[in-house]
């Protein structure tokens, strides 16, 4: 499928979702490359927000658009790891007035919003899919850098649940491209600044259990993040790092967007299914990692959650 749609498409632009990360950047900067490497007669260009700094190292990184011109139409629009249309952001105008849509996804969430959807929601991660809808042998290995930045980031360096076999075999062919893995996964994944250390303290330190221990939750305000010097990008992590607390079943890590308005992610283990809280709420995302947008102080958010999540609890009891 992917590979007919280029042939017939002169124009490309390639879109992720708002605050891209780790398998949206190397989803998108993956299928660049690919196609600039095999079709070289196309136009291909990528729209996302701003790139966290450790995911600079991937090509094309650096042509990366943050505007278009007005009345720009593509041939093909192709929508990465993005759930919703609307979570495209500043590019939903140009998928609409594209003349042909595309969207590759693994969301559960994610209600086939273009013309031609790949949704597979049992994959650790678009990149996984990008790899298996190209032409194996035509990856390159600045190709297979970008892909496996984006399944290390979303598998938690294949320590997540959607970590599966078929995952490792990708893994382990994009290696043989000459991926350098332990460089990636040490700075994509494990390396922090000393600022993102503070404010992980920081989480730690201030986090409350409840629902018997069950649950774990954190937060952070803009004037703190201020304090500390850290954006969004810095506070990646903080949310699975409380989940590994002894005997907890689900972590909440806020980030306030704005006055009382937070950015809510959620961590599971085993017992409950946090998309299914996260839809609840007008978000989304994965049975053990998802997020949604909530107006309130971080008790009113905790309150909130305590009852879809003790429902999910009291089931398994």
């Amino acid at each position: 499928m992917l590979n007919k749609m280029l042939k017939l498409a002169d124009t490309i632009a390639i879109g992720g979702h708002v605050r891209p990360d780790g398998d949206c950047i190397g989803s998108s900067m993956g299928l660049c490359r690919y196609i600039k490497d095999n079709y070289s007669d196309k136009e291909v260009d990528v729209y996302l927000e701003e790139v966290p700094e450790k995911y600079k190292f991937i090509k094309e990184t650096e042509n990366i658009k943050f505007e278009f011109p007005r009345g720009k139409v593509y041939d093909l629009f192709i929508s990465l790891d993005c759930a919703d249309l609307e979570r495209l952001g500043f590019t939903v105008p140009l998928f609409e007035q594209a003349k042909h849509t595309l969207c590759i996804d693994h969301h559960v969430s994610n209600p086939g919003y273009a013309e031609e959807n790949h949704i597979v929601p049992g994959a650790s991660s678009t990149s996984e899919l990008i790899y298996h809808l190209a032409d194996k042998d035509k990856i390159s290995r600045e190709t297979a850098e970008a892909l496996y930045a984006g399944i290390v980031n979303d598998t938690g360096a294949f320590q997540y649940s959607c970590t599966s076999p078929t995952t490792l075999r990708v893994a382990a062919e994009l290696l043989e491209a000459g991926v350098d893995a332990p460089g990636i996964i040490r700075d994509t994944f494990y390396e922090k600044t000393y600022a993102q250390h503070q404010v992980l303290g920081r989480a730690l330190l201030e986090s409350i259990l409840f629902l018997d221990g069950k649950c774990i939750a954190s937060y952070i305000r803009e004037r703190e993040m201020k304090f500390f010097g850290v954006d969004r990008s810095d506070l990646d992590g903080i949310a699975s790092q409380l989940r590994n607390t002894k005997g907890v079943e689900v972590a909440i890590f806020m980030d306030e967007i704005r006055p009382n308005v937070y950015k809510v992610s959620l961590r599971s283990g085993e017992l409950v299914d946090v998309s299914v809280i996260a839809r609840y709420f007008g978000g989304g995302g994965h049975k053990r990692a998802a997020g949604f947008t909530l107006t309130g102080t971080p008790y009113d958010v905790i309150n909130n959650l305590s009852g879809q999540i003790a429902l999910q609890l009291e089931t398994e009891e």
